[in-house]
This record gives structure tokens, C-alpha cells and sequence, in this order.
């Protein structure tokens, strides 16, 4: 556990109050002790009380997280702004996870970093994609992660209306949420980090991933539209790096792993099941709705007044736009009734394939993707000038079947307490829960770092991240002298964003937010202090219960505070 003569024990410990996406990278049970904070939070319990989630427990599992889905959606924006968190540089970085990594193990692994993933990313440009690209190739960001109080807190911040994060952010909330709100055990809840992304696998019927403030279904997953072929990218193109469940965690470059080999088998092969399916015709018009450009070698055929009549397919999905019925299932029939009759031919086009007798080949045939003997007759149907047949068979086989790349399951399995949360139904069962497994479990004693509450958690590695990692609030106040910015601070809401005594914001949240308890104040002040002189020292005193005193200099500098914070043990460590 936290050894505060451990420069590698402080920094872990810091890192836990930062969660910046490259940290939790580097020690992935961060990952769960980010969730871990979020089921900490009364915030997330008092959900309950909305009158949205009034008539969960008549719901089954599907449609509570459905749900919570259009709660998350209807409170939260994607965020991914540069500017939020700030830069930092590579060589920075790397020379602080020296001790801990190999750097060209690193270099291979994590996007920031210079891993780009398969082709796809090269393609897009991926610098420029988040960008980045004008700046050197030496910048990275910080893009830190957010505690449930911290991603409602964006609703201060000029621009937004409501909460935001990014993805491991929304990632973490959702893991939380499914499991206080919508009573998803833990053992069915597993959370999964690659390169570039993070989402979950909850372990209901068969599946659903969490993408962001959405969520798929296998159904969804083959459906072909734009959405999913988003949710899709992450596991068509990158390898999945991190997993994280209440036995522990696996990551593709560590030898050990901490989850249950039983419990990472019993995912992969859910997971690989829930990326697979047969093909059938519904499947190959979801297909073509993804593959647009190969819709102009069919067409569809469709009865009126006793006679048949021929349509181009790129029409018809175009009708899709406008209507709840779909090229494909049961309802093609009423999208084809949608549209004007004098938009069909009384002749077939030439030179297109009639989806309806494709339709009757799958009825035939019951086709699977691994039936070479039926792939091989629909490549037939196929056989048309304005189709490569090998490229559209290979792709749809593809569409059919994604093959995540899951860390090996050849590792050294260790065995560690599980985190067991069983039984608990507020944010203080969590808490004793988690106070009697710290102990033995270093994920959960992390956990009250990530939860920044300073009476359960070492101070030392908080303030190191706050003074080292917290560059927005120096950038934006280089142009004001000290007395300006203390006068800037007292002018802000004196008031923190987390509600409890204990728990203290990092100077940027402070910034960002235009908020803060006066601890915090003068916690961000004493960061542009030390960042500007670096040699002058800086302490702080309580001057009385509810007054701290920041010395510089021979000058004080008064912050009115309401957090009950031991400031001795602060003062030591600034």
C-alpha cells in the first residue's frame, strides 16, 4: 500500500488524483478505482430519487439501462477540448514513467505515445483528428478524467449547459451508474480501455457495450448505420489494452494479471460472441446501409396494385432518413408503402441485383459465415460487373465478425481480494465497504485518492499532482501579477464542487469551474507561486477554524475556507 518514502508508491498515489488518460494506462487499476470514487459519491445515489428512474424495478435489465442511457444522454456532452486539462510534452512524461515502463514498449501501446492503431488511424490523420497538429509531434494532453462532481461541474464552464467527460470519464459513470441505479451486479460489469477509447461490457442477455453517452446492443452492432459503425472503430481497429473487473485487472504489456482466469475467459468468450453473427438477409442489408456505395448494384422489388414494381436500393435507404421502417426486417414492406408510387419502374434495372431473391437464398439456405459451401453460392448471386465478389464477401464476413484483440490470456494470474460491494444501497456502504478492503486491495485503497477526500487518503501525492500536472490555471493567469490573481480568486464562488469537508478540487477544477472552497483558492494560488518561483518558499497556516493564510514574501494572503482538512500535514508538503 502507500509508502510515502517511495518516490514510485507517491507518484502512483498522485497519479490517482490526476487520472489522466496516459496514467491510467500506465497503472490500469486506476480504471477501477475511478469507478470505485464515482460509487462513492451520494451524487450518483440521490439518481435514485429522480422521478426518471421512479419505476426501475419494474423494468428487467435491458430496458433499466436503456434508461439510464437517456438519463446520460439527456446530462452529459463528449468532451475531448484540448484546452480543458491542458499540454504536457512527452519527455516529460516518459522521464516520469521511467521507473515503471519501457518506453518503446510505450511508444507501442499507448496513442499518446506514438501509437496510431491499424490503417484506419493513419488515414484520419489522427493528430490533427484530436487537434494537435498544431503543435509539435513532442505535445501530448493531459486529457485527465473526471470524478462524477467534477463532470457536473462543467455546467460552470462558459459554453457548456450541462455535465461533460470524456470517455473514460462517461466509461467509469456508466459502470457506476449501471451498477447503483440500475442493479447490475459487479460480477457482470467489466470495463475496457484501448489506445484511443474506453467503453464497457455489461453482462446482460447477450451483451451490451457502452460507447460514450450511448450504449449497443447486438442487435445495434450489426444494424449498419453511422452510429454503430462509430461504436464499431475502437474494436475493429485497435487492440484492447486494459480490462478491468472487481477480481482485478489484465493488461496487454504486463506479465501479471490480476482478474480471475475464470472470470477473463467467461468475458472473452462473451465478447467474441457478442461481435459475431450469421448471415442472413436482414445482416446483408445491414450491410449494404453501411456500405453505401455498393447499394447501386441493387435493387428492390415491391407489389402495388397486384403488379410488381423495381426501385434503385440507394433510394429506398435514402427514405430510411425519414421513417422508423428499415431495408431488411419486417417493417421493409411498410418503408416501401412510404414511398410516392411514381418513384418505381415497371421493369427491372438492368444490370442490378433483386434483393428479393436474395431474400429467398438466405430462406433457402440459412447461411452462416463459416459455411464455405454457402459462401461460395452467394458469392455466385454476386457475380455481377459493378461488384469485386472476393472484396464484398471478405468484407462482409468482416461486418459479420469482428476478432477483438483481447490482451493474451497467457499470463501469470494473481490472485487478489476481489472487491465485493454486495449488499450495499448508498454511498456510505460503499465507503465502509471499501475501508474494510483496502487493505488487502490496493485498487480499492486508490480509490479514496481518486475520491480526493484528504482525511481517507495521503496528501503528499495529492499536492504533488496539483503542483506538477495542473498547467491551465498558470497559462490562463500568466498575464496577472500576484495581487491581481489573489484578487481574481476572491471574487469566484466560494464555493467547492465537491460538497464534503474533506474533499478538496485540484487547482485546475478551481480554474476551469470558477469555483472553489477557499482551501482550493489557495491551493491554486500556491501552484502559480511555486510555478513562477520556483526557489521563493510558500506556506500556508489556519489562522482560525474557517481562515487559512498563504505567506509569500512576507505578504499574506486570507482564503475563508469550510473544508476540514488537517493544513499541518498540508504545510509540510507543499
Amino acid at each position: 500500500m502507500y509508502n510515502e518514502n517511495d518516490p514510485e508508491s507517491v507518484e502512483l498515489y498522485s497519479c490517482a488524483a490526476t487520472l489522466s488518460d496516459m496514467e491510467v494506462f500506465i497503472f490500469p487499476q486506476l480504471m477501477y478505482s475511478l469507478f470505485l470514487a464515482n460509487l462513492m459519491s451520494k451524487e450518483l445515489w440521490d439518481w435514485k430519487l429522480d422521478p426518471w428512474f421512479s419505476k426501475m424495478n419494474k423494468m428487467n435489465a435491458p430496458r433499466r439501462i436503456q434508461r439510464l442511457k437517456q438519463y446520460i444522454m439527456d446530462h452529459f456532452s463528449f468532451n475531448l477540448d484540448l484546452d480543458t486539462w491542458g499540454l504536457t510534452d512527452k519527455k516529460r512524461e516518459l522521464k516520469r514513467f521511467s521507473s515503471f515502463v519501457n518506453e518503446q514498449i510505450l511508444s507501442q501501446s499507448n496513442a499518446l505515445f506514438g501509437y496510431e492503431g491499424d490503417r484506419y488511424y493513419f488515414d484520419i490523420d489522427i493528430r490533427r483528428h484530436f487537434g494537435l497538429d498544431k503543435y509539435t509531434s513532442d505535445i501530448i494532453p493531459y486529457w485527465k478524467t473526471e470524478t462524477l462532481e467534477a463532470m457536473e461541474a462543467f455546467r460552470f464552464k462558459e459554453g457548456y449547459t450541462g455535465g461533460a467527460g470524456e470517455c473514460v470519464s462517461l466509461a467509469a459513470l456508466y459502470a457506476a451508474s449501471a451498477f447503483a441505479v440500475a442493479d447490475i451486479p459487479l460480477d457482470n460489469i467489466y470495463m475496457l480501455a484501448t489506445p484511443l477509447h474506453s467503453q464497457n461490457f455489461l453482462d446482460i442477455g447477450n451483451g451490451i457495450i457502452t460507447n460514450n453517452r450511448r450504449i449497443v446492443t447486438k442487435k445495434m452492432w450489426f444494424n449498419g448505420t453511422e452510429l454503430s459503425a462509430k461504436a464499431r472503430r475502437a474494436l475493429e481497429n485497435e487492440r484492447v489494452t486494459i480490462i478491468a473487473h472487481r477480481t482485478g485487472y489484465i493488461h496487454t504489456m504486463y506479465d501479471e494479471a490480476s482478474i480471475s482466469k475464470e472470470k477473463y475467459d467467461h468475458f472473452s468468450n462473451k465478447l467474441n460472441s457478442f461481435l459475431k453473427t450469421e448471415i442472413n438477409y436482414e445482416i446483408l442489408a445491414n450491410f449494404l446501409r453501411q456500405n453505401n456505395k455498393l447499394q447501386q448494384c441493387f435493387q428492390i422489388t415491391h407489389k402495388c396494385c397486384g403488379k410488381p414494381r423495381y426501385i434503385e436500393a440507394e433510394k429506398v435507404y435514402h427514405y430510411e432518413h425519414s421513417s422508423k421502417a428499415r431495408v431488411g426486417d419486417q417493417t421493409q414492406n411498410i418503408l416501401l408503402h412510404e414511398i410516392e408510387e411514381d418513384e418505381y419502374y415497371t421493369e427491372p434495372l438492368k444490370n442490378r441485383i433483386l434483393l428479393s431473391e436474395l431474400e429467398n437464398f438466405f430462406n433457402e439456405n440459412k447461411a452462416l459465415e463459416d459455411n464455405s459451401e454457402i459462401i461460395d453460392k452467394l458469392g455466385k448471386y454476386l457475380n455481377r460487373d459493378c461488384l469485386n465478389v472476393d472484396n464484398v464477401i471478405h468484407d462482409l464476413i468482416k461486418f459479420c465478425n469482428t476478432v477483438p484483440r483481447l490482451p493474451s490470456s497467457e499470463k501469470k494470474f494473481i490472485e487478489v481480494e476481489p472487491v465485493d460491494l454486495d449488499g450495499v444501497s448508498s454511498s456510505q456502504d460503499v465507503i465502509r465497504r471499501l475501508e474494510e478492503l483496502r487493505h488487502v486491495n490496493k485498487t480499492a485503497d486508490l480509490a479514496f485518492s481518486a475520491f480526493r477526500d484528504l482525511s481517507r487518503s495521503p496528501v503528499k501525492p495529492f499536492l504533488k499532482a496539483a503542483f506538477e500536472r495542473n498547467p491551465v490555471s498558470v497559462f490562463g493567469l500568466k498575464n496577472s501579477n500576484i495581487n491581481q490573481i489573489y484578487d481574481q480568486l476572491c471574487k469566484i464562488t466560494n464555493e467547492s464542487i465537491y460538497s464534503e469537508s474533506t474533499r478538496v478540487a485540484q487547482p485546475d477544477e478551481v480554474y476551469n469551474y470558477n469555483r472553489g472552497d477557499g482551501l482550493e483558492k489557495a491551493l491554486l494560488f500556491i501552484n502559480i507561486l511555486k510555478n513562477r518561483f520556483t526557489e521563493e518558499p510558500v506556506s500556508i497556516e489556519c489562522k482560525n477554524n474557517s481562515v487559512l493564510s498563504v505567506t509569500f514574501k512576507d505578504n499574506s494572503y486570507c482564503f475563508e475556507t469550510k473544508k476540514t482538512v488537517d493544513i499541518d500535514s498540508v504545510n509540510r508538503n507543499i
